[in-house]
């Protein structure tokens, strides 16, 4: 983990592609970044936040997902960063990339998503009224836009989970490494980056691309 920048309010972190933000369930002890950053910043420990955003996390990125994080510095700068995240007026900025092709350089899709019936650990978007599904449908909204021959942008107008992974695959771009949901097998994981957030209170920093990345 490293602090990209620290502004009164909030602190910006990249955080590596295979690290949790929170301790793992089967290690309390265990390397998060949520332990990076209270080394780092031993003055988060002090203040007492609520329970689930620890260290004053404001969000949380899957554990291959590499990229940005916002964590709050105050209770008060966390009320407003949550307030933020409530009001649907922030849209993440993701990159990936794919080995699949294909003929569009952009695509808007709006299938709605609800998690799998027999994987707890799995999302399914609506093909039809019949699509078997757990819960309720969430309906979410999301762009994609061709940067390179491999290298792709989404852009999350909704926050659902595993959203910006299965609506890239249900338009034939699955993520390279997420298995998960169709993409190629590499040995480095699954190639999703959290690259920035739009609308945030203060700008956020675009956080490039891990250099490990083959364009």
């Amino acid at each position: 983990m490293s602090t990209l920048d620290s502004h009164p309010d909030w602190l910006f972190l990249d955080k590596p592609a295979g690290l949790p933000v929170f301790p793992p369930h089967a290690d309390p002890a265990g390397d998060c970044l949520l332990a990076r950053l209270l080394v780092e910043h031993p003055e988060q420990a002090a203040i007492d936040w609520p329970e689930r955003f620890e260290g004053g996390l404001l969000h949380r990125l899957d554990t291959g997902t590499s990229g940005l994080v916002i964590a709050a510095r105050s209770l008060d700068a966390f009320e407003r960063g949550r307030s933020a995240f409530a009001s649907h007026a922030l849209h993440k900025r993701y990159r990936f990339l794919t080995a699949s092709t294909v003929p569009w350089d952009g695509n808007t899709v709006d299938f709605a998503l609800a998690h799998d019936k027999r994987k707890k650990s799995r999302m399914v978007w609506q093909r039809g009224a019949n699509t078997p599904h757990r819960g309720r449908w969430f309906p979410a909204r999301t762009q994609l836009r061709r940067l390179g021959p491999r290298l792709w942008e989404a852009t999350l107008f909704t926050g659902v989970m595993h959203q910006a992974r299965i609506h890239a695959a249900a338009v034939g771009l699955p993520i390279l490494g997420d298995r998960l949901y169709g993409g190629a097998p590499h040995p480095a994981g699954f190639h999703l980056h959290h690259a920035r957030i739009d609308g945030w209170p203060e700008p956020t920093p675009d956080v490039p691309i891990p250099d490990t990345w083959l364009l």
